[in-house]
Parts: C-alpha cells; structure tokens; sequence
C-alpha cells in the first residue's frame, strides 16, 4: 500500500496581510471579508491593497504553486519582490516590483495591462516561477495550458503575491492554495 503526504507548497504570511483580508487557519486560504480586522500596524504589512504575501521568499530555483480561484471575480496572482512598498498604493505592475496575472471584471490581464487571450474561464491557475531565468509562468492547471510568461530580472528574493477583491455573487469566497500530495 502506498503513502502519501499532503503539503501545501505555499504558506500565507498573516503578517502581510490587508486588514480586510481574512486567512483560514491553515494559512492556505484568503478571502476578503465583510468587517476590518484589528491588526498590528507592522513595517510588512500591506496597507493600500486587498493583498497577502507568501510567507516564504525564494532567491533561486524552480517553484510551483496551483491555486484554486473557482469563480471568483476579482484576483491577482504573481510574486512580488521583497523590497516592494507595501505601504502605498502601487498598481500591480512589473515596474512596481510585481509580476502577476490579474482576473478583474471578466478579462484576464498581465501585469502590464495587456489583455490576454483566454478562452474559457479559468478554475485552477499553476504559477510556475524560475528565479534562475527572471521567469514567472502561469499556465490552466486543468489542461496545462500556456497563459502567459513574465520574463525580467530578479535582483532580490520574490515571494508568492495574492491578490483578492470582494466575490460579489460568486460562488467561490476564497482564493485557495491547492495541496501537492507526495509519495512515502
């Protein structure tokens, strides 16, 4: 018989987050919520923007997350460099230190506000970053699709970036990092 692990490759930073956001318990899931949180006032927190950083950053290598956005009608997926100003409000962009897909108002954008040619509504997003290329990857986890590829130059660590606006009469509340199960 065989074992398997379940592990969720990423970690929501509770410290980051908007003050509007609410993170379940495990820390693998976010949504915006209908009341403000009292919350410390601490340097890494994000302040402008309905946004929560990974609690992890990565300064080489290859790494990869699936998120579950379901029918969600606002949200930006992506990393963000750590150095990047958490305390104004900054667009989204690569020029501002984040390199994401964005879903907002039925068309899928990349961070510089290009439209992108998506055909079907989108479930299940794969990020799939190379820090050793400067690449950010994002690809239709259900048919493996190519979406679109950020390529620049990472200078410092990146950190898995989330984005998530109300859900107005979507079904899906909550944005969800989705679990790797690993063999034993």
């Amino acid at each position: 018989m065989k074992e398997r692990v379940h592990f969720s490759p990423v970690i929501l930073d509770p410290n980051t987050a908007y003050r509007w956001l609410h993170l379940s318990d495990d820390l693998t899931s976010v949504r915006f919520g209908e009341t403000k949180l009292q919350l410390p006032d601490n340097p890494e927190r994000c302040t402008e923007r309905p946004i929560v950083l990974g609690s992890e950053g990565f300064s080489s290598g290859k790494h990869s997350w699936e998120v579950d956005v379901g029918d969600h009608q606002v949200w930006f997926l992506g990393v963000a460099k750590e150095s990047v100003d958490r305390k104004v409000e900054l667009s989204p962009s690569p020029e501002d230190g984040i390199w994401c897909l964005r879903f907002h108002t039925g068309n899928y954008t990349n961070g510089e506000g290009k439209t992108l040619p998506v055909t079907k509504n989108l479930q299940r997003i794969t990020i799939l970053l190379n820090y050793d290329t400067s690449e950010v990857s994002f690809y239709n986890s259900e048919d493996r699709t190519h979406i679109y590829t950020h390529r620049d130059t990472f200078t410092e660590r990146v950190f898995p970036y989330f984005g998530v606006g109300k859900a107005g009469n979507a079904k899906t509340a909550e944005i969800k990092i989705c679990q790797t199960e690993i063999p034993l």
